[in-house]
């Protein structure tokens, strides 16, 4: 099976497009190795199972995180997002078992591997809105200027016509015999692949960038948990997305190396499987474990500087929500008591929980907050 992330066409031990016997009207059957090698139905299928039942538990958790935030009114689409992610390596992983299983139906291996190289664009635009407000709660002025919207922008419009590019360019590869066109074809791969590696590094960019250019106004602080974990963590899972990026776009730029010739190593199924999924198991499984959907998380309709800054009843209508969100059920507000203080009041909420003595359901506790 071919990958678009690689060759996916029929090259030379010289890297320039092969003579081919093969006649008719395609698709037709390339003659280098891929990324993975030849599939194996005794390897390739219980690995690619494993994987899929662990994008299913990311699905599962990303979509249960989404569902508890919005029944509390905590907007955060990019849970949504992770799931639809996690959902398109499911799709992935059924496509490879179902190639894998048909060796020799190239159309199914072609929309297997676009799907490989297709998915993972949803981190890359995730990571960089994560960076973009990152930036302008260190640079408010700098990040919300027009200009940065504007580049911004211009990226996202880029990224999609060069992902239709690539897969034009891999889909024709499969169904012509030209050797011109072989060679555009190949061409255009190149490009795409170096341009999406670099889109996958553009928020580690970004935070360099917040980071270096001297700060004139106070930190513009959002979501929960320190700035700095915010960037850490970003900063990983970025790491690992343009781990897999730039590892696909090395082996792209490598001599093709025909089959007549042994499976060079940094084409195995190893590298293939970590390179490919491991690195997305890992980034989706590190956003759920750090609660990107609190730390990222930024006031409904912020715009312009400043906006990320919740004001005063803001804030307590966040409180009132975490409050309700981590309630146990069944427990109830009794009232408040309302302590003098020498410059404030100090106000004690009373909870009543009826479910804390099961031995004697009558009997309930009262509990401070």
């Amino acid at each position: 099976m071919s990958d678009p992330d690689d060759r996916g066409g029929m090259f030379d031990d010289r890297g320039q497009p092969a003579i081919t016997t093969q006649s008719g009207s395609g698709p037709f059957a390339p003659t280098t190795w891929a990324l993975g090698g030849a599939p194996q139905k005794g390897v390739d299928i219980p690995i690619t199972v494993v994987f899929m039942v662990l994008f299913m538990l990311s699905a599962a958790w990303h979509m249960a995180i989404f569902q508890s935030n919005k029944k509390r009114g905590h907007k955060f689409l990019f849970s949504a997002a992770l799931f639809g992610f996690s959902m398109s390596r499911i799709v992935t992983c059924v496509l490879r078992i179902a190639s894998v299983s048909t060796p020799t139906d190239v159309r199914l291996g072609i929309a297997a591997a676009i799907f490989v190289a297709v998915g993972v664009l949803i981190v890359f635009v995730i990571n960089l809105i994560w960076a973009q407000r990152i930036l302008r709660a260190y640079h408010p002025k700098v990040g919300w200027h027009r200009g940065c919207k504007i580049a911004y922008n211009t990226l996202y419009a880029l990224v999609a016509l060069t992902l239709l590019t690539v897969i034009v360019a891999v889909v024709q590869t499969f169904y012509t015999l030209s050797i011109r066109t072989r060679h555009i074809d190949r061409a255009l791969q190149l490009y795409g692949q170096t341009f999406l590696a670099v889109v996958s590094s553009m928020p580690l960019v970004v935070i360099l960038i917040a980071h270096s250019l001297p700060r004139r106004n106070r930190l513009e602080k959002f979501g929960a948990g320190k700035m700095s974990m915010k960037v850490g963590v970003l900063v990983a899972g970025t790491s690992l997305i343009a781990l897999g990026a730039w590892y696909r776009c090395g082996t792209t730029f490598k001599t093709p190396v025909p089959h007549s010739q042994p499976l060079p190593l940094y084409l195995s199924k190893g590298c293939f499987y970590m390179f490919n999924f491991g690195v997305d198991i890992l980034t989706l499984y590190l956003y759920g474990l750090m609660r990107v959907d609190l730390r990222f998380h930024i006031p409904d309709g912020a715009h312009g500087p400043g906006s990320y800054m919740t004001n005063k009843n803001d804030q307590e209508e966040v409180a009132a929500m975490d409050l309700q969100a981590l309630t146990p059920v069944g427990t109830q507000e009794m009232g408040t008591v309302t302590v003098p203080q020498q410059n404030s009041t100090l106000e004690l909420r009373l909870v009543a929980t009826a479910t804390t003595n099961l031995s004697n359901p009558s009997r309930s506790e009262v509990l401070m907050i």
